[in-house]
């Protein structure tokens, strides 16, 4: 039976389908943040007031009250902004995922304090990166090296802000 015609048929039960009334955040309003690394938990159910991702679709904020939806992150900032001030970090990449209940998990491969990047170094291995990739090299090395820059060119971005 396809998945239209069961629900169709009323075999589920109404309860199913119950909707999750959607307003507009207060400012009182937190968002529980679990920001978490394969080796690490940066946050873990924190409170905060709103995290700014770079998802892979555009750049967004996700406020308590979000509708729930799961976004793949590109390489850029996440920032999380508490009662106290924002903290940034730069991601390699990953899953964003804003469950019911105001709660989102964000899972990364890598991050790091965007404070902790010298921008001479991502300027030098930058261009070492573009080198080998428009050299002679194997495709393989050029497209690692591609890979590199673009990272590099978004740690660059991110620290022009």
């Amino acid at each position: 039976m396809s998945s239209l015609r069961l629900l169709r048929s009323g075999a589920l039960r109404p309860a199913a389908f119950a909707l999750g009334r959607r307003g507009y955040a207060e400012a009182t309003d937190k968002i529980k943040l679990s920001l978490v690394l394969p080796h690490q938990a940066i946050f873990s159910s924190a409170d905060v007031v709103q995290v700014n991702i770079c998802a892979a679709t555009g750049d967004m904020g996700i406020l308590a009250n979000h509708v729930p939806s799961i976004e793949p992150l590109r390489a850029g900032v996440v920032e999380v902004i508490e009662s106290g001030g924002s903290k940034k970090w730069f991601v390699s990449g990953g899953f964003a995922t804003v469950h019911p209940g105001n709660k989102l998990t964000v899972n990364v491969v890598e991050a790091a304090p965007l404070e902790n990047f010298s921008a001479e170094a991502i300027r030098t291995n930058l261009q070492e990166s573009l080198r080998i990739a428009n050299g002679n090299g194997s495709e393989e090395d050029k497209l690692e090296a591609r890979i590199e820059a673009d990272v590099y060119e978004a740690l660059q971005h991110a620290l022009s802000k």
